[in-house]
């Protein structure tokens, strides 16, 4: 999900004056469901990539046909606009008449709107549907990038960065048997990297057949991250805020690990792909051979569309991937926070859950327990192993902690004062 954090946020808001309406009470939640029917809430979620889109058309239709509300997906190609927009708003004195209801959000971006009092709560763990996560087991569903959640925001979506790749242009030795036979267009088929070093060395010997998306996007910032936690001599820095740290000494191994992987991206590392949607078309086009993602079904989810071949299969690095949860957050300001709630609570049924993990849908992983779940409930949950390019169940258990958010923004502005114009 790329989600670009706001650059720059005041220390303090304008001091403002006046009542805020009366909020629902998610404890009484008959009272919240009635106070949303009819209506219509705006929810501001990023809108790149058809299979989210489609998802979100699925969730309108339902909360019509259970609750009486409209959802309005407000389409974003950076959620810091939506992020800047409420932030105006209190600076104009706006307190209850807000043009928000909802946002798709995590980690830099909440960070700076908890910083700036911008978000509604506590009230993710008052919704009926919360206690399905079992955050008591799962700590991650209140925790987004090292900081406590504290009921500012109610998480509906999973994820992990994972590698896919064409075996019939890289063959896993494993499979094959020979990490020496020839691809379909007579390549020496190799191994797939297994580690970020590997990684380099594997793009050197395969010029122009990887690449990562253009910072900011939030998939190409993620993958910055997975390179620094690989190589920094000592990761625990990077989950204090940066500016604990000598960042330049910190960073210095990525940069020096960039340095002697651009020349061999695609396009000699002078143009990136804009979006991780972008980099699954270049595979799907044969301009790649080795891609990632930050969504683990995906590449099935592509497959079984027929956007990448029947030769597509997935993995993760062997020392695991960075992975975090995505959320929802209710402004401060919204003027329709009971049909927020309704909204927050849907996205948390098991049904709901399901539906968005599904291959043909989306395949955005549960944030639920669903070992916790009644056995109907789990039932929804079966993974498509017979898709060649799903994970295996056990491919995600070794998952790696994202930063603190103030290492986002400084790897953001650093990679583009180094790089942009070269």
């Amino acid at each position: 999900m790329p989600l670009r954090p706001l650059a720059l946020l005041p220390a303090l808001a304008l001091m403002l004056t006046g009542p805020l309406q009366a909020a629902p009470d998610p404890a009484d939640w008959e009272a919240v469901l009635e106070e949303a029917r009819g209506q219509t809430v705006y929810w501001n979620a990023w809108a790149g990539d058809s299979r989210t889109n489609r998802y979100l058309e699925w969730v309108a239709r339902q909360l019509a046909e259970r609750h009486g509300l409209e959802m309005v997906h407000v389409k974003l190609d950076d959620t810091g606009t939506a992020v800047s927009r409420v932030l105006a708003e209190k600076a104009a004195g706006n307190r209850d008449d807000g043009s928000i209801d909802l946002i798709w959000i995590n980690g830099e971006n909440f960070a700076a709107m908890r910083e700036a009092d911008l978000l509604f709560g506590p009230f993710a763990e008052q919704l009926p549907n919360f206690a399905l996560t079992h955050p008591e087991h799962n700590p991650e569903v209140v925790t987004d990038f090292t900081l406590p959640t504290e009921g500012f925001e109610s998480p509906w979506g999973k994820a992990q960065i994972t590698f896919y790749y064409d075996s019939e242009e890289i063959g896993d030795s494993e499979e094959i048997g020979d990490s020496h036979e020839l691809g379909r267009d007579g390549a020496t088929v190799e191994e797939p990297p297994r580690s970020i070093e590997a990684l380099l060395a594997w793009a050197e010997t395969n010029p122009g057949r990887f690449t990562y998306p253009r910072i900011p996007d939030f998939t190409g910032s993620t993958f910055l991250k997975q390179v620094l936690i690989a190589l920094a001599d000592d990761p625990a820095a990077l989950y204090a805020p940066v500016a604990e740290s000598d960042f330049a000494a910190v960073t210095a191994p990525l940069w020096e690990y960039l340095d002697a992987l651009h020349p061999h991206l695609w396009r000699s590392g002078r143009q990136f792909p804009a979006t991780g949607p972008e980099l699954r078309r270049l595979m799907g086009d044969g301009e790649l051979s080795l891609a990632f993602t930050f969504y683990p079904s995906e590449p099935a989810a592509a497959v079984a569309d027929l956007e990448l071949p029947e030769s597509v299969r997935s993995y993760v690095l062997d020392e695991g991937t960075l992975g975090n949860l995505h959320f929802v957050a209710i402004p401060f300001n919204s003027p329709r926070k009971a049909g927020a709630l309704v909204v927050a609570n849907f996205l948390l049924s098991p049904e709901a859950q399901a539906h968005k993990q599904d291959l043909a849908v989306w395949g955005d992983r549960t944030v639920l327990d669903v070992a916790r779940l009644p056995e109907a409930d789990r039932e929804r949950f079966v993974l498509d192993d017979e898709n060649p390019a799903m994970l295996p169940a056990d491919a995600l258990e070794k998952t790696l902690p994202e930063p603190h958010p103030s290492w986002m923004t400084a790897l953001q502005d650093a990679w583009r004062e180094r790089y942009v114009g070269r």
